[in-house]
């Protein structure tokens, strides 16, 4: 009887005991498109972007995952959001303190950086009604490629710093600058 009991009871005893494994496991297992952030003090403002950042994986993305003329979430998943506590000039337009979603239009010989007031979205739920502004940006191409996304912002001399994106073997660029006259304070939303 004993033997039995024991008998019945293995099986259950044994997934009780596998169980904190398998949760470990989930624990460990790598994001597919993790979150990361990139800030640019800048003429005493604060400039911060966070986004997804998938990964290659073998995968044509120029043209391929990143379709050539079409809004790209520029990322994964939740939309890529920038917060700046001070007006911007983002290449040639202006762009006033608070929080804004980053989409891009990719092309073969430039990119279209799109600046949309809508924020808090999922990244593929874009309303072009909401777009603040769709800057030029200059696209070159890379010596070695990019496995993982990657948005950089980098401060510059004189006030002035840059936006870039990289992946595969593309970089696509905008300078940033603070508004001249521009006061630093908190970013606000401009609106969900």
């Amino acid at each position: 009887m004993i033997r039995t009991l024991f008998a019945r009871a293995l099986p259950a005893l044994s997934l009780l005991l596998l169980l904190p494994l398998a949760a470990e496991a989930q624990q460990q297992r790598p994001v597919a498109s993790p979150r990361d952030t990139t800030t640019m003090n800048l003429a005493g403002a604060t400039v911060f972007v966070d986004y997804g950042r998938p990964f290659a994986r073998g995968r044509k993305i120029v043209g391929g995952l990143v379709p050539l003329g079409q809004v790209w979430r520029t990322g994964a998943n939740q939309a890529t959001t920038l917060v700046t506590s001070s007006d911007l000039r983002i290449g040639d337009v202006d762009v006033p303190k608070g929080t804004y979603t980053l989409y891009t239009v990719p092309a073969a010989d430039r990119w279209l950086l799109v600046v949309n007031r809508q924020t808090g979205q999922w990244g593929t739920e874009y309303d072009q009604a909401r777009d603040l502004a769709r800057i030029p940006m200059q696209v070159t191409s890379l010596g070695s490629p990019v496995e993982q996304f990657t948005i950089t912002l980098a401060p510059g001399q004189n006030g002035r710093g840059e936006l870039s994106m990289a992946w595969e073997n593309t970089r696509a660029s905008v300078p940033v600058e603070v508004k001249a006259g521009a006061q630093a304070g908190h970013a606000g939303h401009t609106g969900h």
